[in-house]
């Protein structure tokens, strides 16, 4: 961090019409100037640090970040909409406390702000080499023109760049005529089709096919082939005795049945002689 900036104590900022807030006045007049100077809030912060974190795997330092700043926490009301900030120690990464950020732009061209958005910028690109397959890899020099004709413009238009719009205009590049969200869904796409094509592969297999198959011999495991064995067997004279037993228990019950039905028949009476005639 600068040298002139350990003298910033504290600062009055305003919530301008765009929504964004900005610096009305601050601790040294002298090596600061207000003018268009803005200032990230809370949410802001919060969002920047939240684009950084696919950065890590591209060479993202945090320390680089956290340098380029200059972090305040709210002191007190300032009258008409506006909020005295008071200068803190706090790492903007890890402090539990809601924290305004300023951008150390004293030194515009080299100072710890400069490298922060050249040290981004190199880390986004890695990025989009990876994700994209470009005909010719994008290279630093090309985002920094586009991102730097879209800031030209603005100037003409007599309008201020808010930091936290020059931070998010490289952390959200994409080339025109790319879009990343897009390319991550046409991957997902193409790994289900390839899915698709997998089992459209495999062939049909017919009701008789399916039946030959099961019938084959050389495709049944060991266990089937014992139980069919098992089946095939003639049965022992174990097995000849019980039928046997069987038999002869319906035969007795016939017998049983027959003299139960002679018993329940009604018995005829016996004829009385017929009388003999006298002579």
């Amino acid at each position: 961090m600068a040298s002139s900036s350990a003298i910033l104590d504290w600062c009055i900022v305003r919530l301008g019409e765009d929504h964004n807030w900005w610096v009305d006045e601050v601790s040294d007049p002298v090596r600061w100037d207000t003018d268009g100077l803005s200032i990230i809030d809370p949410r802001q912060a919060a969002h920047l640090i939240e684009l950084c974190e696919p950065l890590r795997d591209y060479g993202f330092d945090q320390d680089i970040f956290e340098a380029a700043f200059i972090p305040f926490r709210i002191d007190k009301e300032a009258g008409k909409g506006r909020v005295r900030l008071k200068r803190v120690k706090d790492s903007v990464f890890d402090s539990d406390e809601k924290l305004f950020i300023l951008a150390d732009v004293v030194d515009d061209e080299n100072g710890p702000f400069a490298d922060l958005l050249d040290h981004l910028t190199r880390c986004r690109v890695k990025l989009l080499n990876d994700v994209f397959k470009f005909e010719s890899k994008l290279t630093v020099d090309e985002v920094e023109d586009e991102l730097r004709e879209d800031q030209n413009a603005s100037f003409i238009e007599g309008k201020a760049v808010h930091v936290f719009d020059e931070l998010c205009a490289i952390l959200d590049f994409t080339p025109a005529g790319f879009d990343e969200d897009e390319d991550e869904a046409d991957r997902a796409t193409s790994d289900d089709e390839d899915a698709e094509i997998d089992d459209a592969d495999l062939p049909d297999v017919d009701d008789e096919d399916d039946e030959a198959i099961k019938n084959d011999a050389s495709l049944k495991w060991d266990e089937d082939e014992e139980e069919d064995e098992d089946d095939d067997k003639p049965k022992g004279d174990g097995d000849d005795d019980s039928d046997d037993e069987d038999s002869d228990d319906e035969d007795e019950d016939e017998d049983d049945d027959e003299e139960d039905d002679e018993d329940d028949a009604p018995k005829k009476k016996a004829k009385k002689p017929a009388p003999k005639k006298r002579r």
